[in-house]
């Protein structure tokens, strides 16, 4: 049997136990709350970390990339700079040749219009000279007289037949007419030099008295000479014949204009170096000539 004595200290314990499970209860419960509280607390930092690491490797990639980007700036930089300076040294080297070339050109410009002076002043040296020995033929005698002057010296040519019959060397009797107008040109300046020279085509003559074209042609420049001396008082000092034969022609000899153009006798007028220089003198500048 239980006694009252044995009881009370079991009622004081249970009690005890009620109450210490009450408050224990209580403490669990806030610690619970505190608990998820945190671990609501730790995921989120967790988050939180997870991103600040995502966007730390992002920053450490975007570093790496600017960093290579920028390593190729920096090698862009040199090789434009490399660019530059080579660009700087081939200007300076460019404008060493342009101011040569500039030169240059400046000489040429010089020596060409040295030529241009000289071109005028041989073109009006060749006018004066036409005139001179042209003056004393008339405008219908002239008809008759091919004058032509080249460098200083004066070309008169005339056909054969004008001169003599086909095949001869002999000055035919029409030809008085012509040689009279070339007496006059070489009479009036007395101390040129005169070259009779014959020319013919590429035919060969048949003649038992002339062996071929070399023959033919001294033969016919010697007659005009001994006509010019004989005839209209050439001094024969003056005079000197020659022949080409068929090795200087004007123009082809397959067609018969060829031939007839190379068949022709060329009186070669020159005037002695002093003369020569009078006759420069003389010879009117270009802007002169072109005021006239």
């Amino acid at each position: 049997m239980i006694t009252l004595k044995r009881i009370l200290p079991i009622t004081i314990l249970l009690g005890g136990l009620v109450m210490t499970s009450c408050v224990s209860n209580k403490k669990y419960t806030a610690l619970d709350s505190q608990y998820r509280t945190l671990g609501e607390a730790y995921q989120k930092s967790q988050m939180e970390l997870t991103e600040s690491r995502a966007k730390v490797k992002s920053l450490e990639d975007q570093l790496e990339y600017e960093r290579k980007n920028n390593a190729s700036l920096k090698e862009a930089y040199a090789k434009l700079q490399g660019t530059l300076d080579k660009s700087i040294s081939q200007n300076s080297q460019g404008n060493v040749n342009i101011a040569k070339l500039v030169d240059e050109i400046n000489a040429s410009n010089k020596y060409i219009q040295h030529l241009v002076n000289t071109k005028n002043k041989s073109d009006s040296l060749n006018v004066v000279l036409t005139n001179n020995l042209t003056r004393s033929l008339s405008r219908e005698e002239l008809k008759d007289v091919n004058v032509q002057v080249l460098k200083g010296v004066v070309y008169i040519s005339l056909a054969d037949n004008m001169l003599y019959n086909s095949g001869s060397y002999e000055v035919s009797e029409k030809a008085g007419e012509t040689l009279s107008k070339i007496a006059k040109i070489i009479q009036d300046y007395k101390d040129y030099e005169v070259l009779i020279e014959g020319n013919t085509d590429s035919d060969p003559i048949s003649k038992p008295n002339i062996r071929n074209n070399w023959d033919l042609s001294a033969l016919r420049a010697s007659s005009v000479v001994q006509a010019l001396q004989n005839t209209y008082g050439v001094d024969p000092k003056r005079l000197t014949a020659g022949g080409r034969g068929e090795y200087n022609p004007l123009a082809d000899n397959s067609t018969l204009s060829g031939k007839a153009r190379n068949r022709r006798t060329q009186i070669i007028i020159t005037p002695k170096l002093d003369q020569f220089m009078e006759l420069i003198d003389k010879a009117p500048d270009a802007e002169q000539s072109s005021i006239n």
